[in-house]
């Protein structure tokens, strides 16, 4: 009997909203560096009908077959945009939650590429969660390394940082002030 071997599988989750262009570009780079393939797997949920006052529906849910194929069409133009027309990914478009959906996605894999999680609406447990779970190695690229922007959070907690510094280096000194900072 002669098993043929699966070629090194590169999976990498493509955001909706930063497409990902930093997790793309490495991913392909390890496909590519093991003569493997690259599968690009975008992961959504369908929108929540909200409800009238009576209890049903206010308005026709929409049609899963028209959403699944906007969603493809919209990773088939991100991951165009970030690699080139002429990529080779593999293209899939999955429903369900994102932690289930790229880990059934690379259950063959020999690697999973994600983003770190950018906004406080996602879950900011959500790559470790991957991690722990995943039957593949899984690199995470944090936004240090993809050029995402500083959140609100992060910057406030340095604000909020800053000031406790400053706070604790003027204590016990009643009239002190420190140097002025740097004029622009």
């Amino acid at each position: 009997m002669d098993e043929q071997q699966q070629p090194y599988t590169v999976v990498v989750g493509v955001s909706a909203t930063s497409k990902s262009p930093t997790a793309l570009v490495w991913a392909r780079a390890q496909a590519e560096a093991n003569d493997g393939r690259l599968v690009a797997v975008r992961v959504y949920q369908p929108t929540h009908v909200p409800g009238a006052p009576s209890g049903t529906a206010s308005r026709i849910p929409h049609d899963p077959a028209a959403l699944h194929a906007q969603q493809q069409t919209a990773l088939e133009r991100d991951v165009a945009e970030v690699l080139g027309a002429d990529h080779t990914a593999e293209l899939r478009v999955v429903r369900g939650g994102k932690r289930r959906g790229l880990l059934e996605q690379a259950q063959d894999a020999d690697l999973l590429v994600i983003d770190a999680p950018r906004t406080a609406s996602m879950s900011p447990l959500l790559a470790h969660r991957i991690v722990y779970a995943a039957s593949c190695p899984v690199v995470v690229m944090p936004p240090s390394i993809s050029g995402a922007p500083e959140s609100a959070l992060s910057r406030s907690a340095k604000a909020v940082g800053r000031a406790a510094l400053r706070s604790a280096g003027t204590s016990g000194r009643p009239g002190y002030r420190p140097p002025a900072g740097p004029i622009d």
